[in-house]
């Protein structure tokens, strides 16, 4: 992993690594979860291109993209600090974990603003069981009068049975999490990273977004400076790793298939990374008497970034019209792989 993050820092082709390993690392989230998603399908549907409805697994293997994204924009202590945790976690009031230390780095007291801060979250919250309690009996002193009240409708934030376990407290399964979290705080970044993997599934967090723990996970090895220049694809390496290692009885086994899944990680960049490079040096001996108005650079550019690329996405991109981005990815001699006559798609060999 660090090997790879140092060739990383100095690579041409790091933002389009970067870009490719989020549309992978969500697809492979997927697979995990027994779903298929194609690719190709997520890349056009990123691009606002799809050429079918999307499917439910597609929207959100996107949403799995998108937090990728979020949390490589975001400075390195932002997911696992309380401000990103709550937003990635989708939780709007104070949580504070048990044993959570601050950002210097003080134990688990609690400074006087986080008081006033909890208290303040404390006291919204009692206005509102009051307020509710004042509807209640507004409304039933309409009833008792004879008036006409329509029917009760759920608030935004209620989650219907139908969907969600009400007996699952998400809320004592983060609490719970943060403290595996506070307590390997001393332990190398690996291990660390391949114990919490391993709680994240044991406990089982989250009911619809077993995909997040991960994401946390390789947003702490960024934290931990080992992969400081990009955002592990953790799901990615899982995904090499036989389901009997990941889910086996003894938490021994399961823990070396996350260390196992992080090194596949680690190798799968690798050589994805080798092959990018090889890729660019030979477009580019492509560009040679060009002219400096020629779009080919850009296209080389933008077929780095993406597993695949339609005539439409160039179209975008490259302001070029139809025939004209056909003329550049024929120039380019760039690889088609769909094998269809309509809707194709391109991509490096």
């Amino acid at each position: 992993m660090a090997r790879l993050d140092e060739r990383l820092a100095r690579s041409p082709v790091r933002d389009g690594f970067v870009e490719r390993q989020h549309f992978a690392d969500a697809a492979a989230a997927l697979w995990l979860d027994g779903e298929l998603v194609h690719v190709e399908d997520l890349v056009l549907h990123d691009a606002h291109m799809d050429i079918r409805t999307p499917t439910h697994e597609l929207t959100r293997a996107h949403a799995v993209l998108r937090t990728r994204r979020r949390i490589l924009s975001q400075r390195p202590d932002w997911a696992l600090g309380r401000e990103g945790f709550l937003a990635l976690t989708g939780r709007g009031g104070a949580m504070p974990a048990a044993g959570q230390k601050n950002r210097e780095g003080q134990g688990a007291g609690t400074s006087l603003v986080e008081a006033d801060v909890r208290d303040d979250a404390e006291d919204d919250l009692l206005a509102e069981e009051f307020a509710e309690i004042d509807a209640v009996l507004a409304r039933s002193s309409k009833i008792l009068s004879g008036a006409d009240v329509p029917a009760r409708t759920p608030r935004s934030d209620e989650r219907p049975d139908l969907i969600y376990d009400l007996d699952w407290n998400e809320e004592e399964r983060l609490a719970e999490w943060q403290a595996v979290l506070a307590e390997t705080r001393e332990l190398p970044a690996v291990l660390r990273a391949a114990i919490l993997l391993e709680a994240w599934s044991d406990i089982e967090v989250l009911q619809h977004a077993a995909w997040l723990g991960p994401q946390l996970v390789a947003a702490l090895l960024r934290q931990e400076g080992l992969a400081g220049n990009h955002l592990a694809c953790l799901h990615l390496g899982a995904k090499n790793i036989p389901r009997e290692r990941r889910r086996a009885r003894n938490r021994s086994d399961r823990m070396l298939a996350s260390l196992d899944a992080i090194h596949e990680a680690a190798l799968v960049g690798l050589k994805e990374h080798d092959r990018l490079v090889m890729a660019k040096s030979q477009m580019e001996r492509r560009l040679k008497q060009r002219r400096t108005s020629s779009k080919l650079a850009d296209l080389v550019e933008f077929v780095l970034s993406r597993p695949i690329v339609s005539t439409g996405m160039i179209q975008e991109v490259l302001k070029v019209s139809k025939q004209g981005a056909l003329n550049l990815i024929g120039e380019l001699g760039l690889r088609e792989m769909t094998g269809r006559g309509r809707f194709r798609a391109w991509g490096v060999i």
